[in-house]
């Protein structure tokens, strides 16, 4: 069964590809990507398709398709495994967690599909399992960018809600020094989403720090219009 399904999947998305908008996409990523060619909308439709099948299957069966979507290097293709467990949010736990993290050593290779599975995905079980969190911290001295990269928007949805504001700065003051920018990119990002819900606790984490001006742009893109003069100058 999932190999049909994954037979049926490859087709549609090579009927639906466009490949004006493939080049596009191409030019668009720094890092080498290789995408079909096919837009959001559409690649979203296909997986609500598939989804139909694969909420039946045991989780082996859908653990094994979504290995072989990654398998495969294409763009839209994690995308779609990605969109599958998004599905199953509620259930991500410690299993889960694991098969992420195999995902970013194996597969990720870009920033979409790193947020991908950062934002949402280990997101998710951090939040169904808290002390999960712990684990992403040994990450930050990780080799793989995206790993690091993971470490900081693994706690974006926790951000956002204005919880673990402790781990989310110990997180990014492991990492605010970090030479790659699509890390420090990352951690910009994480900064911004906290700020709104702890507004003094993300101004003075900055205050108290050499940051880099990447991050402090990105991080004072919610700030009020005193917050983004003290931090920027």
């Amino acid at each position: 069964m999932p190999r049909e399904l994954l037979l049926d999947v490859r087709r549609r998305l090579r009927a639906a590809s466009d490949p004006d908008f493939r080049a596009g996409q191409v030019n668009f990523f720094r890092e080498a990507v290789n995408p079909h060619g096919v837009r959001s909308p559409e690649v979203k439709r296909i997986e609500q398709g598939a989804w139909r099948e694969v909420k039946r299957w045991p989780a082996e069966s859908r653990i094994r398709f979504c290995d072989e979507l990654w398998k495969s290097g294409r763009l839209e293709e994690a995308t779609l495994a990605i969109y599958l467990y998004r599905r199953l949010k509620k259930l991500c736990g410690a299993a889960e967690f694991r098969l992420f993290e195999s995902w970013i050593d194996r597969y990720v290779d870009n920033w979409a599909n790193c947020d991908g599975v950062a934002s949402w995905l280990l997101a998710a079980c951090v939040e169904n399992e808290p002390a999960l969190g712990e684990c992403v911290f040994a990450w930050t001295a990780s080799p793989n960018r995206w790993k690091r990269r993971a470490a900081a928007v693994a706690f974006l949805q926790e951000a956002k809600r204005g919880r673990r504001t402790g781990e989310i700065l110990r997180v990014a003051d492991d990492l605010l020094q970090d030479p790659d920018d699509m890390v420090r990119k990352g951690v910009g990002w994480l900064l911004k989403e906290a700020y709104p819900k702890k507004p003094g606790e993300v101004l003075a984490f900055l205050r108290a720090r050499a940051v880099p001006r990447l991050v402090l742009r990105l991080a004072a893109e919610k700030m009020t219009q005193r917050d983004r003069a003290v931090v920027l100058g």
